[in-house]
């Protein structure tokens, strides 16, 4: 009880937490000092080991069943609602190796012991149910378009997008929802789970100093999104091995832009 009182007594509110102007050279800055995180700690092996059972579950879940082909690349695409989720471990990294301390995979979970972990997990709660939503928005579209439509191959249903008005609409309902999404996780990720990190305060403040965050730099932070995006789409094309690099840079990138958004 009385470490629950001193946790409470130190939390910071929203206000007491500075927000800075930051420009383009801040988000190349980052991805430099991302980029030298992954390579004093390389994780290439330790993504690979979790990128192909993944995206295998996926693809094995959009093959059997009920026809399920059309939430492929919604499953896919959503999986970068809960990137700031698995990046909390890289998050901590970067801070060790800032801070000069020792810096491996075990010390990175460090925090799972610490205040953070309570509000880190409520926050990782709401980006699951974030993209449970994503997908479920995604599966509602679609069967507003196509009915319960089933296709003989990938191939088919491929076709069938690209070549009807039906299609065509899916396409343009998909990525608008898609965006609303993603900016939504944006606004709530970028700044949330790094301060839960670094400071004393709670989830909720964590969220509302995010969105401050994002609504101060809102065109850098545009082109932050859509520079993951990019990133991510390039990994995705080599085979998924190069996710395995882009992830972890992404992931130490994001904890030095959120060195430069907010004041010491």
């Amino acid at each position: 009880m009385n470490h629950e009182i001193a946790f409470r007594d130190i939390q910071l509110t929203s206000s007491e937490i500075e927000i800075r102007k930051i420009g383009v050279k801040d988000l190349l800055q980052s991805l430099r000092e991302g980029y030298d995180d992954f390579t004093a700690n390389p994780s290439f092996g330790v993504f690979l080991v979790i990128i192909y059972p993944l995206f295998a579950l996926i693809l094995t879940v959009t093959q059997v069943g009920d026809n399920l082909l059309y939430l492929a690349f919604p499953m896919v695409a959503g999986l970068t609602l809960l990137g700031p989720v698995v990046s909390v471990c890289l998050f901590e990294m970067s801070r060790r190796r800032e801070q000069g301390l020792e810096v491996n995979w075990g010390s990175s979970f460090e925090f799972i012991h610490s205040r953070s972990y309570a509000p880190i997990l409520a926050l990782s709660f709401l980006m699951m149910l974030l993209y449970s939503a994503w997908v479920f928005m995604a599966q509602f579209i679609y069967l507003g378009l196509f009915g319960a439509m089933n296709f003989a191959s990938f191939t088919e249903f491929v076709t069938e997008v690209i070549t009807t008005k039906p299609g065509g609409a899916l396409i343009v309902y998909g990525n608008a929802v898609g965006f609303i999404f993603a900016f939504a996780a944006l606004s709530i990720s970028v700044v949330g789970f790094p301060l839960l990190l670094d400071k004393p305060t709670s989830s909720a403040t964590a969220v509302a100093v995010s969105f401050r965050a994002v609504n101060s730099n809102t065109l850098v932070m545009l082109l932050w999104g859509l520079i993951v995006v990019v990133l991510l789409t390039a990994g995705a094309m080599l085979f998924m091995v190069g996710l395995a690099v882009v992830l972890p840079v992404l992931g130490h990138a994001t904890w030095h832009l959120y060195r430069k958004v907010i004041e010491e």
